[in-house]
């Protein structure tokens, strides 16, 4: 699927912007003459004009707050949060960019602005971890007893994001909701520069005990959905963490594909690329020519504090769920996109691998729902999703 840009990045990042039109996150008109304004490729364009359209809808709201507008100021913010986390997300090239701190904090402020204005109750939250915590949005439909699903992200997510990517819907059909952050993403990686860590179940095992604690919360029916790279980290902490009565992983990887590559190098006969001063200059070349290897090299090495590309791709090596997929006991459900151009083939090797009760549920261009995580049919995948989750939970 090609939207508005040539390039594949910029064309799927448009369409994850947009996505969230259905949940507030976004208004049609608004990303496509951002869009249209964009030069091809260039990270800094992008930018530049995302961050034009959120300052714009940013100071709408502020006007609509003063004037006792609420409603009109909710959904103003709501979608300022999205175009700030927009025009944030070429940035990490160079970390030192004070526009990766102010853009992604008004894209949090303005998250923060709109909850408060929202008719259900949601609660920031910090989830003891190690010695510091995790932060956290929990969702309440009411005080009773309720299932709740858990929801974090992946590579390149924030935990305000989520909102749109699960938690909208999850209230709506009567779950409470837990969106958080992990080591590598959002906040934990900004501001407390804790990098992405592959044994996630240290993750997740802190985030059901806080869970635990709290009445809302039915202890027999805790589901957790990790997506994107989130689709290798839930499996991975379901296999270990067995108080999970569901997992869900949209879409399915059962190995990182720095990892893989890495792996590939060990076992083969690659001299050169095993030397790193080679291998440096060699992927830098594919950066040259690909925007999404640019931004993927980008990325992971903001996300992993990893100084060099030999080292983002020595540390993403542990991430595979070879001799890990079979101990999870709890109902999987693996999701798959029919035109995954990140993911290709990978959920089906985490299907295959699973021994607990398993669902594999394929999204096709038939509907609308090939891309990544099923971005332009956000509706689609939420319907099938909660469908089978509350066969599970009922």
């Amino acid at each position: 699927m090609r939207f508005v840009f040539e390039d594949q990045t910029f064309s799927f990042e448009l369409l994850r912007a947009m996505s969230y039109a259905p949940y507030g996150g976004a208004d049609i008109g608004e990303c496509l003459s951002t869009a249209y304004r964009i030069q091809e490729g260039d990270f800094d364009s992008w930018y530049t004009e995302w961050y034009k359209t959120a300052e714009r809808i940013h100071s709408l709201a502020e006007g609509n707050r003063e004037r006792g507008q609420m409603i009109s100021a909710r959904e103003n913010y709501l979608r300022a949060h999205n175009y700030y986390r927009t025009a944030e997300f070429f940035l990490h090239g160079n970390q030192e960019d004070s526009r990766i701190q102010d853009t992604w904090g008004k894209s949090r402020n303005t998250f923060r602005q709109a909850i408060k204005l929202m008719d259900v109750v949601v609660e920031e939250v910090q989830i003891p971890y190690e010695d510091t915590y995790l932060p956290g949005y929990f969702y309440r439909v009411d005080d009773s007893p309720r299932p709740t699903l858990l929801v974090h992200g992946g590579f390149d997510s924030t935990g305000e994001e989520l909102y749109f990517g699960g938690a909208a819907a999850a209230i709506q059909r009567g779950y409470h909701c837990l969106t958080f952050e992990g080591p590598g993403q959002g906040a934990v990686i900004r501001e407390q520069q804790i990098p992405f860590r592959h044994d996630w179940e240290k993750v997740i095992t802190p985030v059901v005990d806080y869970m635990l604690t709290r009445p809302e919360v039915d202890p027999y029916r805790i589901a957790l959905m990790g997506i994107s790279l989130g689709g290798y980290l839930a499996p991975r902490a379901a296999a270990f963490e067995h108080r999970l009565a569901a997992c869900i992983a949209n879409d399915g990887l059962f190995s990182n594909q720095f990892g893989e590559m890495g792996r590939k190098l060990h076992r083969g006969n690659h001299e050169d690329l095993n030397n790193p001063e080679y291998m440096e200059k060699f992927i830098r070349a594919l950066m040259d020519k690909s925007t999404n290897v640019r931004w993927a090299i980008e990325n992971g090495m903001f996300t992993f504090q990893a100084a060099s590309i030999h080292e983002l791709i020595e540390k993403t090596q542990p991430y595979t769920l070879e001799g890990i997929a079979d101990k999870i006991k709890c109902p999987t459900l693996v999701c798959e996109a029919e035109n995954d151009h990140f993911f290709a083939g990978q959920p089906k090797k985490l299907y295959d691998a699973l021994t607990c009760p398993k669902t594999f549920m394929l999204f096709t261009s038939e509907d609308s729902a090939e891309e990544h995580c099923q971005f332009g049919a956000l509706i689609h995948f939420n319907q099938r999703l909660f469908e089978w989750l509350d066969n599970i939970m009922k």
